[in-house]
């Protein structure tokens, strides 16, 4: 990941389709697609000519050239690379010409660039991003890459594989996961007298307030925009909420135990242990400088620290409610219908995924886990800093996959937690406002896309 605003973005997609098109959010799919209708788009998805072709797991084709975009712009970009330059120097027949883009561009610029056939043939997407691209037919299915690895969910955690099915096809094969953690300086903790790392409600108030009495006034700055909305879901998750209906057809930012996450946050400012107003970033800079004592933030944040010099450990975030809950999100491998028009490249596009999943392993060094648990087993985590949160996997919680709800948190939820953050609106009054525009978003998707 990249460790700017615009680019380290593991999460979200966040307000990318919404400030390409300006127009309803029922048609900012349509309207961002190469002048497609969503009808349109879902008609000729389900006609794409990817799904018929098997897996062969090597490609005796021609020599061809694949176009790869990714977003790994950041520390993790290196890694990326270099898996690129062995599978070259693997399969001499298949060139692969990377594009790599701040994710926040990247959102943007694929739909467009594959309707026009100038964008990329295989690439990675975050997992939440799956279903919006699937719908819009930009994507096609991965099922016989899958099958031809003999990929299932018993070599993954039930949340990431599931998510990654759009429709009863698959799209996306899952490379790592990433989620938010707690990041801590040992210092201010050994001042404080603070021996164990915080795993609840109780202990994690114990340790602000002893951090507060160890001269750290404000040690836990509370954000109220990225990533916010990210400890909210994980939050909410933990309370019992159900945040999006499996369905795709209704939000609950506002039901009682969502609720209770958002009240919770504000607390936080409430009483002290966070400065009133803290802008994007602001957060994670000050932990970098020695300024606040404890930030959830992303594995991906890893090498940047390691880089940084900041005293810091790791540890899960703590479960504040009553179930072990988290936000995590996933890096998939996907084939657009650019590819499937040149049969040679169909086949090397799969070769080429197929070939990926099963060297995730070195991928482990960019700060990310494995999806695969097979990977995982092998050890390649044992001397990482991100393995004590691999250990938490069973407790990740993605996004359902439904088309278009990355621009629905961005347009509703994340300004109405903003404003309840801030203490500028009433918790439940944002919420509740913010559920009735994101239901309404969410249901006009629905008539976009038949579910």
């Amino acid at each position: 990941m990249s460790f700017t605003h615009s680019s380290r973005r593991a999460a979200p997609a966040r307000r990318t389709t919404l400030t390409v098109c300006a127009a309803g959010f029922a048609l900012v799919l349509a309207a961002c697609g190469g002048g497609m209708s969503p009808e349109e788009a879902a008609q000729q998805g389900d006609e794409a000519p990817g799904d018929a072709a098997e897996f062969t797991g090597d490609y005796t084709g021609p020599a061809v050239e694949l176009a790869y975009w990714n977003g790994f712009t950041g520390g993790d970009g290196p890694f990326m690379q270099d898996l690129v330059e062995q599978f070259m120097a693997e399969h001499e027949n298949i060139t692969v010409v990377s594009n790599t883009i701040q994710w926040a561009d990247f959102y943007q610029r694929v739909p467009a660039a594959v309707n026009a056939g100038e964008g990329p043939d295989v690439g990675v997407m975050h997992l939440d991003q799956l279903a919006t691209n699937a719908a819009r037919s930009v994507i096609v299915p991965v099922d016989s890459i899958a099958e031809g690895l003999g990929l299932s969910a018993d070599d993954f955690s039930e949340e990431v594989w599931d998510a990654g099915v759009y429709q009863d096809e698959r799209y996306g094969i899952p490379l790592d996961v990433h989620s938010l953690a707690m990041y801590y300086n040992p210092e201010h903790f050994e001042e404080a007298g603070i021996t164990e790392v915080p795993t609840d409600e109780e202990s994690f108030m114990a340790a602000l307030d002893a951090l507060q009495e160890a001269g750290h006034e404000e040690p836990f700055w509370m954000p109220n925009q990225w990533p916010g909305h990210l400890m909210y879901l994980s939050l909410a998750w933990q309370n019992g909420a159900e945040v999006y209906a499996e369905d795709g057809s209704a939000a609950s930012f506002a039901s009682p135990e969502a609720l209770e996450a958002a009240e919770w946050q504000r607390s936080i400012i409430e009483e002290g242990y966070s400065p009133s107003d803290v802008a994007i970033d602001s957060q994670y800079a000050a932990f970098k400088n020695g300024e606040n004592s404890i930030t959830w933030d992303g594995i991906w944040q890893i090498n940047d620290l390691e880089e940084s010099g900041v005293p810091y450990e790791i540890a899960p975030v703590p479960t504040i409610f009553d179930e072990e809950a988290i936000w995590a999100n996933s890096h998939n491998f996907f084939i657009t219908k650019q590819a499937t028009a040149d049969e040679n490249k169909y086949q090397a596009a799969q070769v080429f995924i197929g070939w990926m999943s099963e060297q995730s392993a070195e991928w482990a060094g960019s700060g990310m886990i494995p999806a695969r648990q097979s990977v995982r087993d092998s050890g390649v985590l044992d001397d990482t800093t991100q393995g004590v949160i691999a250990e938490q996997i069973d407790s990740m919680r993605f996004l359902p996959p439904v088309p278009g709800l990355g621009g629905v948190q961005a347009e509703a939820l994340e300004p109405a937690l903003s404003e309840a953050i801030l203490g500028r609106s009433d918790p439940s009054t944002a919420l509740e406002r913010a559920s009735e525009q994101a239901t309404e978003l969410m249901e006009q998707n629905l008539e976009s896309f038949g579910g």
